[in-house]
């Protein structure tokens, strides 16, 4: 969270990911009697499939070592078996790399994307880079049966934020037939965010206030899991008007760092397109 060094970040990182590699999966056989006092790979075991000595990997989890060549960070994303969204995240924790453009601003939404999303017959809702609301269809909305006192704040300081909806909201976990998936999508993301923006104050205090009033987000968050959002399938239990199955991709704005249109759609002719037709029929009666 805010405040922590790079080198802590990064000890945590290892130690987390070291912990979901089981021996199994890389074919490290116990040897007879062993008893393992640890979920995953020791911290010996680790360094030596990484070509590391067991030491050197120790001051690396304890944040003690400041210059990590090329080599080890390769070596240790391969160990792992790291995804291309961790391996950038290594590799940021251990360079302390700048922060990504738009750091500290506040998002600012176009008129031409305000008019895209408009026009748009699929469910749309803008979010930007902590997850504030920023703009959506009436579709999108009714979707994510945002209130109407919800709608009205969008575009003020007080504008509706998905991961406290997720988090902090219990009737999320009604809405999100597949809830646990949304948080840890919504918590993997945000790690991602806060190493991409070390300082940017309110993404931190949103982690912190999420961490506080969130057990579940406590414990996805201690995972140190990270994910940019990618386009999914999305399973609703809709208040209005039932079960729905639905085709979420994510579109990026370059000119406007951090924002993503979430478009929601229906595959043709299933009872889901239907179920959204109703929906968007309603919606504009």
């Amino acid at each position: 969270m805010a405040g922590r060094s790079s080198s802590q970040e990064l000890g945590e990182f290892l130690r987390a990911r070291r912990a979901a590699v089981t021996p199994q999966e890389l074919g490290i056989r116990p040897s007879y009697g062993d008893r393992r006092r640890v979920p995953g790979l020791r911290r010996e075991e680790l360094a030596a499939l990484a070509g590391l000595s067991t030491t050197y990997y120790t001051r690396l989890e304890q944040g003690e070592s400041h210059q990590v060549s090329d080599s080890v960070l390769d070596a240790l994303a391969r160990a792992l078996r790291l995804s291309p969204d961790e391996r950038a995240h290594l590799y940021r924790l251990a360079r302390a790399l700048p922060p990504v453009r738009g750091t500290g601003q506040e998002d600012h939404v176009r008129a031409p994307v305000r008019d895209l999303i408009a026009g748009s017959l699929s469910a749309v809702v803008l979010v930007g880079r902590r997850t504030d609301i920023l703009a959506g269809n009436p579709l999108g909305y009714a979707l994510w049966s945002l209130t109407s006192d919800e709608i009205a704040a969008i575009g003020t300081p007080g504008a509706p934020n998905q991961a406290r909806r997720v988090f902090l909201d219990p009737r999320s976990r009604e809405l999100f037939a597949d809830w646990e998936r949304q948080a840890g999508d919504l918590a993997s993301y945000l790690r991602l965010a806060s190493a991409e923006r070390p300082d940017d104050l309110a993404l931190h205090q949103l982690v912190s206030e999420l961490a506080t009033g969130s057990d579940d987000f406590a414990r996805l968050w201690r995972e140190h899991a990270v994910r940019d959002c990618l386009h999914t399938v999305r399973r609703y239990r809709h208040p209005v008007v039932g079960e729905l199955e639905l085709n979420e991709e994510i579109l990026r704005l370059p000119d406007d760092p951090g924002q993503r249109l979430i478009i929601s759609a229906a595959g043709a002719g299933t009872p889901s397109a239907d179920r959204l037709a109703l929906l968007a029929a309603l919606t504009a009666a």
